[in-house]
């Protein structure tokens, strides 16, 4: 799966989790970017994508995600294979 691909389907996840039809995703987003990505819906995302891409994240990987673009890096790594 290229990074293109991952974007795209992460872009859906978090247009249907936030209810946000025009929302771009871009490496340096981050949760200050999105006005209705707070706690509660960060666990909603994370949740969202682990089903749609059939990964799962730890803990301790979450915690290391500065932006969008971590999150796509660690979603490539998982599904390389």
């Amino acid at each position: 799966m290229t990074k293109e691909e991952i974007y795209s389907r992460l872009t859906q996840v978090f247009r249907e989790a936030l209810e946000d039809d025009t929302l771009k995703l871009r490496p340096e987003t981050t949760a200050d970017d999105v006005d209705a990505w707070d706690s509660l819906s960060h666990v909603q995302l994370i949740v969202a994508a682990e089903q749609d891409f059939g990964v799962r994240f730890t803990s301790r990987e979450i915690m290391k995600w500065r932006n969008v673009g971590e999150w796509v890096e660690c979603i490539e790594g998982k599904t390389s294979n």
